[in-house]
């Protein structure tokens, strides 16, 4: 039995564990979206957290508390927290990235415009810091305040280094740390917090954190090159196309010859992409093995995270995080 008929979707199985947890999360979120004010502010925030994503990063907050039975109320204020971070964030990305389709329906921007969703992201990043507030943790405020800096600069990186041929697989790393990691640490790391946990314990949720974070991105960026449009939402070379610099290029702009880099400057660099230059990029990747290289660095992310467990309580939840590890690089196998 291969690893993605064995593992059943353990975000899904984390979601039952956690329902009565996540829904008082979603009326928090509904009642702290709300401007007795500005109308536009819910009706922009509505449609982008209401349009069926999976919650994961605030169901690890609460997934971390209950590690721990936690029996307070403040990991329900801190996943809101996390997935009001994260929310801000998309709303600008979708302004940088001038997208105008996120989860296969269109982006606030193009049903607004760019002011309404540069100024909703702020709104919702002053929410967030007001429900960390409230949880009277200094402790806390510091992880989540960092991880938004850590986002915010990880955005900016990526701009400059994105269309780069000089950036080398560190650079990479520091980006994906910032787009994704950052807040999937934090949200298991204030769990640990809130519940008091101790410090081996924070550090091992961190560490499951920032590793299940860096492998799930690093898959999606495999499977932009590899994946079923079907299944991913995206086309097969949509990062190529929008001179994205991801790992499997990375490793094989790091073994090009003088005329492949050349061929990389032309279409990464420049942006001059003629017919038949996706397929000639993913020729090259496949001689460098580049593909595979990238698939084996998800997985052995993947080991990390569930290596970083070992240090928590025996726990069905624990369990649970365990197969999501895999779950979250199950595609590649």
């Amino acid at each position: 039995m291969d690893i993605a008929t064995r593992v059943a979707k353990p975000h899904e199985e984390l979601a039952d564990l956690l329902a009565d947890e996540l829904q008082a999360v979603n009326a928090l979120i509904r009642r702290r979206m709300a401007s007795e004010h500005a109308p536009r502010i819910p009706e922009v925030t509505a449609h982008l957290v209401e349009a069926g994503g999976k919650r994961l990063r605030p169901m690890l907050t609460l997934a971390a508390a209950r590690l721990f039975e936690y029996d307070g109320d403040h990991h329900l204020r801190l996943a809101a927290t996390v997935e009001f971070i994260h929310t801000a964030t998309l709303l600008h990305d979708d302004v940088v990235d001038e997208s105008a389709q996120r989860r296969g329906r269109p982006t606030a921007n193009l049903l607004w415009d760019n002011k309404s969703s540069v100024l909703v992201g702020d709104y919702l990043f002053a929410r967030s810091f007001q429900l960390m507030v409230e949880t009277g943790s200094l402790r806390v405020l510091d992880i989540l305040s960092n991880a938004a800096a850590t986002i915010a600069e990880g955005e900016v990186l990526q701009m400059t280094a994105a269309t780069d041929l000089g950036t080398d697989e560190g650079v990479y790393l520091q980006v994906v740390r910032g787009k994704t990691a950052a807040l999937f640490s934090a949200a298991t790391e204030v769990g640990g917090v809130i519940s008091g946990a101790s410090e081996q314990e924070v550090r091992a949720l961190f560490d499951y954190g920032d590793a299940l974070g860096i492998a799930f991105q690093i898959a999606d960026d495999l499977l932009d090159y590899q994946g079923d449009a079907k299944t991913t939402g995206k086309n097969v070379g949509d990062d190529f196309r929008e001179r994205k610099l991801t790992l499997p290029v990375i490793k094989a702009v790091a073994q090009a010859t003088a005329e492949e880099r050349a061929f990389w400057q032309r279409t990464i660099e420049k942006g001059q992409q003629a017919e038949g230059d996706l397929d000639h990029a993913l020729a090259l990747m496949e001689k460098y093995g580049t593909l595979e290289a990238t698939r084996r660095d998800a997985l052995g992310w993947a080991e990390k995270a569930k290596a970083a467990l070992g240090a928590l309580p025996d726990h069905p939840v624990r369990r649970i995080l365990h197969e999501l590890a895999d779950y979250v690089v199950a595609r590649l196998t």
